[in-house]
């Protein structure tokens, strides 16, 4: 009887090639995505080369700052901080006034069950379709009415406007996920509701507080069309609007200007270096229930 013998046949992706194949494309992945970030931060690094040159030469400016020029920034420090300053308090207040109102929102959203939830949650979503010149036109009648207009307040309600909905939607997302039975353990050991929600909740939604404020305080950093509709005067005066009209007056001082735009960067910059570990986990934490 003839003997039928069977030969082994090593599959494919086990081949010398296909292995080279594999260990040379994480390199290519590699090298395209830092080609694409390269190219996405050609724009920062440009700003900041030339914020320092020396004045007027925006035109001829080498690739490298050789000779380093701080005038740039000391003329947007004179001329710029008031403003850096007023964006900053307006930023810092509609992050306390969002989380303010936001937190006790979210967690009557995830904690209560309604009919009243389902339209409400819808109605927030609604609200973020709103364009911003409507708002910013209807809350410039009211102001007027009221006279909020060119006042720190005002803008802190203005920008708020867009913080507090996000805010909303990341906490309970968030507070949807804590147990009901460690709230209720809180209630029977004598805590009241709002004990225990400033006791319990609160510090478990940490990450969650930290994501909606920091993309709160982005929110208010960059605004500027409140910041155009709201103030017609110099007293409080963001700097993205003293930016804007900044370069209209000084559009050949071009290392001042782009000095202003780099301290403008330096707060988002930072904050997003600090919280990245908490945006992560505040923004998935809603995710797997």
């Amino acid at each position: 009887m003839a003997t039928v013998t069977h030969t082994s046949v090593r599959p494919a992706t086990h081949s010398p090639v296909h292995r080279r194949r594999a260990r040379r494309r994480p390199w290519g992945y590699t090298a395209i995505g830092a080609l694409i970030l390269a190219v996405m931060l050609f724009p920062v690094y440009w700003m900041v080369n030339v914020s320092l040159q020396p004045a007027n030469t925006a035109v001829s400016t080498p690739w490298f700052p050789t000779h380093l020029n701080f005038h740039g920034y000391a003329t947007a420090l004179s001329q710029q901080g008031p403003n850096l300053l007023t964006s900053l308090v307006v930023a810092l207040g509609s992050v306390v006034f969002s989380l303010i109102i936001a937190s006790p929102a979210a967690y009557a959203l995830a904690h209560v069950n309604a009919r009243w939830v389902g339209p409400v949650l819808f109605g927030i979503l609604i609200s973020q379709m709103v364009p911003g010149i409507v708002v910013a036109n209807a809350l410039y009648s009211a102001y007027n009415d009221l006279g909020l207009l060119n006042s720190i307040p005002g803008l802190i309600m203005a920008d708020s406007t867009a913080g507090i909905p996000f805010a909303i939607l990341i906490l309970r997302a968030f507070m949807g996920n804590i147990p009901s039975s460690v709230i209720e353990a809180a209630r029977v050991d004598g805590a009241g509701r709002v004990r225990a929600f400033v006791s319990i909740v609160l510090p478990m939604s940490r990450n969650a507080l930290i994501t909606a404020g920091l993309f709160t305080f982005l929110f208010t950093w960059s605004d500027f069309l409140f910041a155009l509709t709201l103030t017609t005067t110099e007293d409080v005066r963001p700097v993205t609007l003293g930016l804007y009209q900044y370069l209209g007056s000084h559009v050949s001082d071009w290392n001042a200007v782009m000095a202003t735009a780099t301290l403008a960067s330096v707060p988002a910059l930072v904050l997003l270096l600090v919280a990245q570990r908490y945006i992560a986990t505040g923004v998935t934490g809603g995710a797997v229930k």
